[in-house]
C-alpha cells in the first residue's frame, strides 16, 4: 500500500486514528459515533467505510456492503498521504471484507495499535456480520487485534459457548480468558450487559492478572453506539500514548459518560449516545440568562 506520509518533526504532530467501519445513517453508532469519539479525545479521525446501513434508531432496514477493493483503497490512500498512529476495526460483514482488512492490517507501520470491535448485531438486533464472515473474524482478525473489546454476549459468541450469563465475576473472567486464547493481545470485556457494568482487563503478557476497570449503569441514558464509543475512545487514547489500561480506563469513563448524557429525546427508539454534551448546551443556549457564545 506503500509508505505512510512522514511524520513532521518535534512532537507536537496531531494523532491520526482510522476507523474501518459501517456507516450509520440515523449517526448514532459506526463511523459516524467513532469521527464523533476522535474529535472528543483531541486526535483527527479517518474513515474506510465497509457498508452502508440505512437505519435509525428503531431498525435497519439495508446493509450494503462496500466492494472489498474500495475499501482497501480507502486505507490505502489514507496510509499513503496522511498515515495513522492507531487503527479501530469496527463493522466487516462479509467474508471478502473480512479478508481485505485483515491483509490491511498488515500493512500498517509496525507496532500501530489495531483496537478490534467485533460488531455482529445492531441495537435493534439486526445481524451485521454474516456466519461465514464470523469464522474469518476469529482466524484472520483477532489475532491481529491489539485490543478486542466484546460485551458479554459477543464474548460467548467468540468463544462459542451458550448463551448463558456471565453475570458474576468468576464467570466473566473465565469468559474473557476464553476470548483471550483466540489470539489477540489484550481483552477488554466490557460490562453493559453485567449488573455490576465493570470491564475487566485482560494482558495476554500477564494472563493470571485481571484487572476490573470500576463504573455506574445508567438506565435512564441512551446507549445506541456505546460499543463503537468505546473501542474508537481507546484507540484514540493509545494513539495518543497512553498505555493500554490506561487508555480502557479513558473509555470506560468517557462512553458511560456518553450513555449518561445521550440524547433520549432523538427517535422513537434507542436514542444515541453523546461525547459533547448536547442536550446540557442546549439548555444552557434556551435560557433566558443564557452566556453569551457557546465554546
Amino acid at each position: 500500500m506503500g509508505a505512510p506520509t512522514p511524520r513532521p518533526p518535534g512532537g507536537e504532530a496531531t494523532r491520526r486514528v482510522l476507523s474501518i467501519a459501517g456507516s450509520d445513517s440515523g449517526g448514532g453508532a459506526g463511523i459516524q459515533a467513532d469521527l464523533k469519539a476522535f474529535a472528543r479525545c483531541g486526535v483527527h479521525g479517518m474513515t474506510a467505510v465497509t457498508a452502508i446501513t440505512a437505519q435509525n434508531t428503531v431498525g435497519v432496514s439495508v446493509v450494503a456492503p462496500v466492494a472489498p477493493e474500495v475499501v482497501l483503497e480507502q486505507i490505502r490512500c489514507v496510509l499513503e498521504d496522511i498515515g495513522v498512529d492507531a487503527v479501530k476495526v469496527g463493522m466487516l460483514g462479509t467474508v471478502e471484507v473480512t479478508l481485505a482488512v485483515a491483509r490491511a492490517l498488515d500493512q500498517l507501520p509496525p507496532a500501530t495499535p489495531v483496537v478490534v470491535d467485533q460488531v455482529m448485531v445492531s441495537e435493534s438486533g439486526a445481524s451485521l456480520l454474516d456466519p461465514d464472515a464470523q469464522r474469518v473474524l476469529l482466524a484472520e482478525i483477532l489475532p491481529r487485534a491489539t485490543v478486542l473489546t466484546p460485551n458479554v454476549s459477543e464474548a460467548r459468541v467468540l468463544a462459542g459457548e451458550a448463551a448463558e450469563p456471565a453475570d458474576d465475576d468468576a464467570a466473566a473472567q473465565a469468559l474473557a480468558r476464553a476470548v483471550l486464547a483466540l489470539g489477540p493481545r489484550i481483552v477488554v470485556l466490557t460490562g453493559g450487559h453485567r449488573s455490576s457494568a465493570s470491564d475487566l482487563f485482560l494482558d495476554s503478557a500477564d494472563p493470571g492478572s485481571v484487572v476490573s476497570i470500576e463504573g455506574r449503569r445508567h438506565p435512564d441514558g441512551a446507549a445506541h453506539g456505546s460499543g463503537c464509543t468505546h473501542s474508537s475512545t481507546l484507540a484514540a487514547h493509545l494513539a495518543l500514548g497512553d498505555d493500554p489500561l490506561s487508555a480502557a480506563r479513558a473509555a470506560k469513563a468517557i462512553a458511560s459518560a456518553a450513555v449518561r448524557d445521550g440524547l433520549r429525546s432523538v427517535g422513537g427508539g434507542t436514542g444515541p449516545v453523546d461525547v459533547f454534551g448536547l442536550a446540557a448546551r442546549f439548555r444552557r443556549r434556551s435560557a433566558p440568562d443564557a452566556p453569551g457564545p457557546l465554546t
